[in-house]
């Protein structure tokens, strides 16, 4: 059972509710509800603790690297938490922690790192003997709110470089995944971080996100989410700090000179790992008509290839769906689309909550499995005859939080990369690329700020200006 973290203590919830596994809906836990009142007092302890704290850049590294020893050390049996919690294959599972680790990792070596800069105050007419230069000061309570499709590694880029930074945090994992958030939250203080400055608290985001969105001592808010709560996030944040990743529908084209046996294994992967609940997996994919002919067949006999089931057989690569709800939302979207004259070419269907690789054509941009993102394992392939058109139509979207594209040539690949208006753009790689070391953050409705520890610790310190006259 988990419990809440508040005030450096482990309490129970004022109520609890059982967690069923993602594939038999058997009973395997329980989360600890949090009470308004609780909330209150998380955010209070985490407000005093990172007043009264004395931790200095070293002791947070020291922290950071220990808890990602510590992580390595329990790798089984997050695999396990994952694979009930979330629907995670075993292959899914161990990418989660190990990424989790080196986000740690690079997360401890940003706390040594962090320093300002000199202002050459000389420079302006007049200035003599006068000196200027700028640190980096914590900001203070940063609330990270995460999403399930990541139950480890988002919270880690969120809660890690925000300690790094010298904040305490509030963390409010999604009720789908309370207990990974737990284990992370105990590897941190196993590792010598003061339970003080980590409160974590469970229940509905409606009413627990929106206390917390209430509380004016808290700093900064860290959220991955849909843009729709992103908006209310930044309406409720007003001058607060914000960093903000949400929708998407990613593109990857595919140009006539690409390279298909290095393309259709990315896309493969990028399209369905974590059963296509991924904000970066391709949902629209561009295929240039000239070898539409010869890489759909081979898409296609790749992903029938593909395993699909119990996320507890080694040999599965695509797992259960979140929910039941989940699957029959993304298949309903899909019988609309074939309604409407979309094509399937593989797949389509939907037992319980593990819904078959799916890939279509013949569709439109009206059609909801193209303009809106649809969190599955569902590929639209769109073939094209001028690679300008493809960029168009996948500028068109109202996001903008990653694509791919596979080309041979290198001046069509600048040139491309500068047209796509998206956060990242990955040449030779599918829309869902990312070292947890690169800046991941989107445009548009996909939102602002970037995770990365070396680039998210900026953004959860404040810069200060010191100038001395002597």
């Amino acid at each position: 059972m988990s419990k809440l973290l508040i005030g450096g203590r482990w309490v129970d919830g004022v109520s609890t509710d059982r967690l069923a596994d993602k594939y038999r809906g058997e009973i395997f836990g329980e989360m600890a509800v949090a009470s308004l009142e609780q909330v209150d007092e998380a955010v209070a302890g985490a407000y005093a603790a990172v007043s009264a704290s004395k931790l200095t850049p070293y002791d947070r590294y020291l922290i950071l690297s220990k808890a990602a020893v510590l992580l390595e050390e329990r790798v089984e049996p997050l695999i396990a938490l994952m694979r009930d919690e979330a629907g995670f294959t075993r292959a899914d599972g161990d990418n989660e922690v190990r990424r989790c680790i080196q986000t740690l990792q690079l997360s401890a070596e940003e706390a040594k790192r962090l320093n300002g800069e000199l202002v050459p105050m000389e420079s302006g007419a007049g200035v003599r003997d006068r000196m200027g230069f700028t640190i980096r000061v914590p900001r203070g309570v940063v609330c990270a709110i995460t999403p399930f499709n990541s139950p480890l590694n988002v919270v880690a880029h969120k809660v890690a470089p925000a300690l790094a930074g010298g904040n305490a945090v509030v963390l409010k994992p999604s009720d789908h995944t309370p207990l990974s958030a737990v284990e992370l939250c105990r590897v941190l203080i196993d590792a010598g971080l003061p339970a003080e400055l980590l409160a974590l608290v469970h229940g509905p985001g409606a009413t627990i996100g929106r206390r917390l969105l209430a509380d004016q001592r808290i700093a900064f808010y860290a959220f991955t989410g849909s843009t729709r709560v992103g908006r209310e996030i930044q309406a409720a944040a007003g001058l607060r700090g914000v960093q903000l990743e949400l929708g998407s529908i990613a593109s990857t084209i595919v140009c006539h000179d690409a390279d298909i046996d290095r393309a259709i294994p990315r896309i493969l992967n990028a399209g369905f790992r974590k059963a296509g609940q991924v904000c970066t997996s391709v949902q629209r994919l561009f295929v240039d008509r000239r070898i539409a002919g010869t890489f759909v067949p081979r898409l296609l006999e790749a992903v029938r290839a593909t395993k699909v089931g119990d996320p507890a057989d080694p040999s599965v690569v695509i797992g259960p769906m979140i929910t039941r709800e989940h699957a029959e939302r993304a298949a309903s979207w899909v019988k609309e689309a074939v309604e409407g004259g979309a094509r399937i070419l593989t797949g389509g269907t939907h037992e319980g909550v593990v819904f078959t690789p799916t890939v279509l054509d013949r569709v439109n941009d009206t059609m909801r499995v193209v303009c809106e993102e649809i969190f599955a394992p569902v590929v639209c392939v769109i073939e094209f005859d001028d690679l300008g058109e493809a960029v168009a139509r996948a500028n068109a979207s109202p996001f903008g939080l990653s694509a791919g594209l596979f080309t041979s040539d290198l001046s069509t690949a600048m040139r491309t990369a500068r047209a796509l208006r998206f956060g990242g753009v990955h040449i030779n790689e599918a829309s869902s690329a990312r070292v947890d070391a690169m800046p991941f953050g989107g445009v548009k409705d996909s939102g602002f700020g970037r995770e990365g520890p070396a680039y998210a610790i900026r953004e959860m310190t404040e810069e200060r200006l010191i100038t001395i006259a002597y």
